[in-house]
């Protein structure tokens, strides 16, 4: 998506968030996941780029947020909406990503096990988990 895509779909993009992390709240058991608890304004000033999967609605069924520094991209966010879970869509956006660089990483809850379950099944590789606030666990993981 264009910056331009991206601000025009804001409000779409922010409530696919909000409903794609309420779900992975609910997985793991904890509510704090910054994503979930964003504004427009904070996912327009992320940096992040965007690809989109719009269904037969013109509506955004499933997007990724990235950053890209030298030959790593960043997979920051995926965010598929409840509606159309598990009929691909994650693991196509996800090889979209990777195809844009050699190594890629991402980080998920690690109580997350469809999530994990995704990466794990496209070759990524469990690099560490990492506690960010009390409670609160997620797992890296790298694709190289």
């Amino acid at each position: 998506m264009t910056p331009e895509e991206v601000r025009a779909h804001a409000p779409q993009l922010l409530d696919l968030q909000h409903k794609a992390y309420a779900v992975e709240a609910e997985l793991i058991g904890d509510d704090r996941i910054p994503p979930l608890h964003e504004a427009e304004s904070d996912l327009l000033s992320s940096g992040l780029e965007w690809i989109a999967s719009f269904d037969d609605d013109r509506q955004i069924a499933g997007a990724v947020g990235y950053a890209i520094d030298q030959d790593v991209v960043d997979l920051d966010r995926l965010m598929i909406s409840p509606a159309h879970h598990r009929k691909g869509l994650g693991t196509a956006l996800v090889l979209e990503v990777m195809s844009l660089a050699p190594i890629t990483v991402v980080a998920t809850g690690r109580d997350n096990t469809p999530a994990r379950a995704l990466y794990e099944s496209l070759g990524f590789v469990h690099q560490s988990d990492f506690e960010p606030v009390p409670g609160l666990w997620v797992s890296r993981y790298r694709h190289a």
